[in-house]
C-alpha cells in the first residue's frame, strides 16, 4: 500500500548540514528569518521559549522537540526574553560546534541541540508546503533515541557518516511529524488524519498515471463528489485535481533530473497521452520546457547547496 507521507519525505532528499549545541543563561533572544532550510531544536536541559510569527509563544522544556520544515521568521529566547523584540543576542562559540547565548558568566539554564538540513529535491517548495508549518513533540522516547544518534554521529568521524546523517534526519522528520502534537494547518498531514481523504491521497500516489477525476476518486473512497471536493480542499489546502497535478509534476521533475529517460516515457508514466501534451502542461506549471529542465539538472547536479555553517554567528 502506498505511504504518501514517506514518499514525500523521501523525495525531499534531506541532507543534514548543521548540528550544534547551545547553552543559554540570563535574558537572550536569537531571531532568524531564513527560508528554504528545515530547523529543529531538541531541548536537552532546562527551558526556553519559541516565538513564531503569527503564533502564540511556546514554552519548551527538557525532552521537547521542535521541527520547522521550512524555517521562516522565528526566535528562540530565554523564558523571560529581553524587553525589546528587536534585541538579537550574538551567540559566542566557546568550543567546536558549541555556542553560548546570554550572560557568559552565569551558570547555564538551558542546553539544546539545534540543527538545519536542506532539501536536494528539485521541487522542495511543493513538498514542504504539504507539511505542517511546525511540529512540537513532547516526551517521545523514540525521538530522543534518534536525536542521541544524530548527536553522536555528528561528533564522531566514522566511515559512512554522511549516509547515516541523511537517513537519521529523514527518520527524524517522519517520526516527529507522525507522533507530534502538530499545530494543524491545511496540508498532507491533516488530510492523512481523515480515513476517506487519506484513501484519496493514496489512490493518487498508487496510480498517478490513471485518468483520475474527482468522481473517480470519490468512488474510490466512498464519498460523494461534492463532499470529497470540499473536505479534500479544506484539509489539504488545494483541490484534488490540483494535488494530482502537483504530484505528477513532482514525479516528472524527479525523473527528468535523475533517471535519464525520454520525455515521452515520463509523459506516459504520469498519465499524459503524448509527449507534446506533457510538455505543454509541464511548461505551464514549471515555467520551462521538460528538455530545458533536464539540461539544467544535468548542468547543476547539486541543487539547493545551502550551507548555513555560520547560522549562530
Amino acid at each position: 500500500m502506498s505511504d504518501p507521507l514517506a514518499e514525500v519525505i523521501a523525495m525531499l532528499k534531506l541532507r543534514s548540514v548543521l548540528t550544534k549545541t547551545v547553552t543559554g543563561a540570563g535574558r537572550w533572544r536569537v531571531s532568524r528569518s531564513d527560508e528554504g532550510l528545515s530547523f529543529y531544536c531538541a531541548v536537552l536541559e532546562g527551558s526556553c521559549r519559541l516565538e513564531i510569527e503569527k503564533h502564540e509563544p511556546l514554552t519548551l522544556h527538557a525532552g521537547d522537540f521542535i521541527l520547522l520544515p521550512a524555517a521562516y521568521h522565528f526566535s528562540l529566547t530565554s523564558l523571560t526574553p529581553p524587553a525589546a523584540q528587536t534585541i538579537n543576542t550574538p551567540p559566542i562559540e566557546v568550543a567546536d560546534r558549541h555556542f553560548r547565548v546570554g550572560d557568559p558568566l552565569a551558570a547555564p539554564e538551558m542546553l539544546a541541540l539545534v540543527g538545519h538540513c536542506v532539501s536536494d529535491s528539485s521541487d522542495s517548495g511543493l513538498l514542504v508546503s504539504l507539511l505542517p508549518e511546525f511540529v512540537c513533540v513532547r516526551d517521545e522516547k523514540r525521538l530522543a533515541l534518534l536525536m542521541g544518534l544524530l548527536k553522536d554521529e555528528t561528533q564522531a568521524q566514522r566511515a559512512g557518516k554522511a549516509f547515516i546523517l541523511a537517513r537519521v534526519t529523514e527518520l527524524l522528520f517522519i517520526e516527529a511529524i507522525r507522533s507530534g502534537n502538530a499545530l494543524i494547518t491545511p496540508g498532507l498531514i491533516r488530510g492523512l488524519e481523515d480515513p476517506r481523504i487519506a484513501q484519496a491521497i493514496r489512490l493518487i500516489h498508487q496510480d498517478p498515471a490513471r485518468r483520475w477525476t474527482v468522481k473517480a476518486l470519490a468512488n474510490g473512497c466512498a464519498l460523494s463528489r461534492s463532499t470529497l471536493f470540499e473536505r479534500f480542499t479544506e484539509m489539504i489546502g488545494i483541490t484534488p485535481m490540483s494535488y494530482l497535478l502537483a504530484w505528477r509534476m513532482a514525479l516528472a521533475k524527479q525523473m527528468l533530473c535523475h533517471t535519464g529517460i525520454t520525455i515521452a516515457a515520463v509523459a506516459e508514466r504520469i498519465g499524459y497521452g503524448s509527449a507534446s501534451a506533457f510538455s505543454v502542461a509541464f511548461t505551464r506549471y514549471v515555467g520551462t520546457s521538460p528538455g530545458k529542465y533536464a539540461q539544467h539538472c544535468a548542468a547543476r547536479p547539486g541543487d539547493n547547496d545551502a550551507n548555513p555553517e555560520n547560522y549562530y554567528r
